[in-house]
């Protein structure tokens, strides 16, 4: 029997059994655990199923009894910082606290950026990108996802433009954002101020000749 985690728009990641039970549940989260803590230490290109047992304090079989193999566990990771991603960023727009869509879309980037500090074995994988996640649920990359999240979620509260150029240069503004987090993250754990700095910046100079309704 196979379950699909995460949201079917995100992508589909088939896993051995699914944990139907809060045991199992607990399992499961505590593997994607043990597997996040390993790649923050090593990189997600050195991870192995043993390492993830070890880690777990599982066995071997367990970790098979959920994942065919390595790659399955990076899918299933990348896919719950994906999730998490998504979740974070939309509570971050949605919040009545930034009245401006330039305050909710910075603290929407903001979101973003904290999950290289925050969430365990994200400075190395992110949402997925970097690693082969073949079939994907569109032709587009998982980045892309998140820059259409963003762009739905800032529609829904502001006077936001809905056409192709739109969308295009939030995808752009995320890309941007993903790989100027990830110089700053290099050898900084709290990342270098002057590379999210200039990020920001260079985000907001291309976004705000599209978004040009302040309310």
């Amino acid at each position: 029997m196979s379950v699909i985690i995460g949201d079917p728009t995100v992508g589909q990641l088939s896993l051995r059994n699914e944990p139907v039970q809060a045991r199992s549940t607990a399992r499961l989260a505590g593997l994607l655990d043990a597997a996040a803590a390993v790649i923050d230490e090593l990189g997600y290109e050195r991870l192995t199923t043993a390492m993830v047992a070890e880690r777990a304090g599982a066995s071997i079989g367990t970790v098979y009894r959920y994942f065919p193999d390595r790659i399955a566990v990076l899918q299933a990771l990348a896919a719950r910082n994906l999730e998490r991603t998504l979740a974070t960023i939309g509570k971050a727009i949605a919040d009545t606290n930034h009245p401006t869509w330039r305050e909710a879309l910075g603290a929407g980037f903001g979101a973003y950026v904290d999950a290289f500090r925050s969430e365990p074995g994200f400075r190395s994988l992110r949402v997925g990108d970097v690693i082969d996640l073949q079939p994907r649920p569109t032709e587009h990359s998982y980045k892309w996802i998140v820059a259409q999240a963003m762009h739905a979620a800032l529609v829904q509260r502001f006077e936001t433009p809905r056409d192709a150029d739109t969308k295009f240069a939030f995808e752009v503004a995320v890309e941007m954002t993903d790989a100027m987090a990830s110089r700053a993250f290099t050898f900084d754990t709290a990342g270098e101020a002057a590379f999210l700095d200039a990020g920001r910046e260079a985000v907001f100079a291309l976004l705000e000749t599209k978004l040009d309704t302040p309310n």
